[in-house]
């Protein structure tokens, strides 16, 4: 149960690590006019990501989940993945990735990375790991609640970002570049 609760901390304290290029990033941005959509949404973000975290120490030492190798090792390989492609997204955007929905004015969208193959590769890193971490330790409900409310999360986020994004019919404009989830 300690290593468990050692890599929710580490996750816990990677979160904190990508917080801080997202501040630093939201300033380039803002420097450069970047509109922001989406702040009615944004706590319930940060409400539920941490919620995560502490549903999974939760429910891992509150029921005493074991640990089977078969599904703890596979959990971790994909939670593993799943912050590989989250890095990845973030080095793609550099300084264009947020936690926020900023979207930097005349600059065209990001193609590169996992961006070449789809518009929202950040969201299936945190879809991945919300299932993966919590059944590391077989915390079911944890990964069902989290998936279930990251859902309807997703739907509101995506549909955020694909209006924020999306070619700006008065003067025909190619898209913009923007947040963590998009590229396009």
């Amino acid at each position: 149960m300690i290593w468990y609760t050692v890599l929710v901390l580490a996750v816990g304290a990677e979160r904190l690590a990508e917080l801080a290029v997202a501040r630093r990033n939201a300033r380039w941005s803002r420097a450069r006019g970047a509109v922001e959509s989406g702040r009615r949404h944004y706590p319930v973000m940060v409400v539920l990501h941490t919620g995560l975290l502490a549903g999974c120490l939760t429910e891992a030492w509150a029921a005493g989940r074991p640990f089977d190798p078969a599904l703890g090792w596979t959990m971790t390989a994909v939670a593993a993945a799943a912050q590989a492609l989250r890095w990845w997204c973030i080095r793609s955007l550099g300084p264009l990735w947020n936690t926020r929905v900023l979207v930097v004015p005349g600059v065209p969208l990001v193609t590169d990375g996992p961006y070449r193959w789809m518009s929202h590769p950040n969201y299936v890193a945190v879809v991945a790991e919300g299932l993966a971490l919590p059944l590391i330790r077989g915390c079911w409900r944890t990964a069902l609640l989290f998936g279930v409310l990251n859902a309807a999360l997703l739907v509101v986020r995506v549909r955020c970002e694909n209006r924020a994004l999306a070619p700006r019919p008065a003067t025909g404009s190619a898209p913009l570049a923007g947040p963590a989830g998009a590229g396009r």
